[in-house]
C-alpha cells in the first residue's frame, strides 16, 4: 500500500476501537480492488464526535464508519439521512460527497444477510427476541420488522428505552406484535413462549463480560442464536447456546455484509469476491 497526497481516506469512529475488525477487511477489499485509498481507526469518545465528524469535511475524508456508542448521536451531526436511516434512527455510515455528509445504515440489511448464510433463517413468521435498544436494535428492529418476523420482544436493562423505541416504531409496522421486558431473571418467566431466534444487539460480551442469567432458555430448541459481538474467544452467549445444542453465530458475517454495502457507497464499486469475509476468518 502507497499512500500519496491524492490516496482517498476512510475510517472508522469508535469507543473502543482498537478491537474493531473493519480495518483489516476493509483494507482487504481496498488492495483487491486496487483503489487509492486507505481505512484507519480514530478512537472517538462521545465528547469528541461532533469535532469528529466536522473533521470528517476538514480533512476531506471520503466517509467513516460509526460504531459503539455513536450511532444514534451521528445522526442530528450529518446533513442528509439516507430513507432506511432516517426511519431507523441510527446511522453506521457516513459518505462525504464533496463537504456534504450523508448518513446510512447498513446493519439491518447487514443482519438479514447473515442471518441466512451463516444460519439459514429466515425471519419471515418468527418470533425474536432482541437484547439491548441502542442503534443496532434499531437497526434490526426495522429490518426484522420489514422483513415480516411476527413477533419482536426487547429485553433492555432501561425498560423505559425499548418503550421509547416500540412507541415509536410500532405504528409503522402493523403486522408485528412487540413486547418489552427487563433484562433480568424475570425474563425467563416473563417471555411467554420460546423464541426461534435470539439476537443480542448490547455490548455486553465485547469485554468479555457476561449476562447475569441464562438467556438462552428463553429460545426454543432447535432456535438459533445470533451474537452482534464477535470476540477472539467466543463470548459467553454463545458458548452457552452451543451447549444447548442451538444453532450459533457471532458479528463477524453481519459485519463483512455490512461493510461490503458500506465500500459501495464509498466507492462506487462492490468489493471483489468475499474477500471481507475472508479477511476476517484469517
Amino acid at each position: 500500500m502507497q499512500l500519496t497526497g491524492k490516496t482517498i481516506v476512510v475510517g472508522i469512529f469508535g469507543d473502543p476501537v482498537a478491537h474493531s475488525l473493519s480495518p483489516r477487511m476493509q483494507n482487504a477489499a481496498i488492495q483487491a480492488s486496487d483503489l487509492d485509498a486507505v481505512y484507519v481507526p480514530f478512537h472517538v469518545t462521545g465528547t469528541q464526535l461532533c469535532g469528529a465528524v466536522a473533521g470528517i469535511r476538514a480533512m476531506a475524508l471520503r466517509g467513516v464508519s460509526l460504531t459503539i456508542p455513536h450511532k444514534e448521536a451521528a445522526c442530528s451531526l450529518v446533513d442528509e439521512l439516507d430513507e432506511q436511516a432516517a426511519l431507523i434512527g441510527a446511522i453506521n455510515t457516513i459518505v462525504n460527497e464533496d463537504g456534504h455528509l450523508k448518513g446510512y445504515n447498513t446493519d439491518g440489511l447487514g443482519l438479514l444477510n447473515a442471518l441466512k448464510q451463516e444460519l439459514g433463517v429466515d425471519v419471515a413468521g418468527r418470533r425474536v427476541l432482541l437484547v439491548g435498544a441502542g442503534g443496532a436494535c434499531r437497526a434490526a428492529l426495522v429490518a426484522l420488522c420489514q422483513a415480516k418476523a411476527t413477533w419482536i420482544g426487547i429485553a433492555n436493562r432501561t425498560r423505559e428505552r425499548s418503550q421509547r423505541l416500540i412507541k415509536e416504531l410500532a405504528p409503522k409496522f402493523p403486522g408485528t406484535a412487540f413486547a418489552e421486558y427487563e433484562l433480568a431473571p424475570q425474563l425467563l418467566a416473563d417471555c411467554p413462549e420460546p423464541v426461534d431466534l435470539l439476537v443480542n444487539t448490547s455490548a455486553v460480551g465485547l469485554k468479555g463480560e457476561t449476562f447475569d442469567f441464562q438467556l438462552t432458555e428463553c429460545v426454543s430448541s432447535g432456535g438459533a442464536v445470533f451474537d452482534m459481538v464477535y470476540a477472539p474467544e467466543s463470548t459467553a452467549l454463545i458458548l452457552a447456546a452451543q451447549g444447548r445444542g442451538l444453532a450459533t453465530a457471532d458479528g463477524r458475517g453481519m459485519l463483512s455484509a455490512q461493510g461490503e454495502i458500506a465500500f459501495q457507497l464509498w466507492f462506487g464499486c462492490e468489493p471483489k469476491g468475499d474477500v471481507m469475509r475472508q479477511a476476517l476468518e484469517n
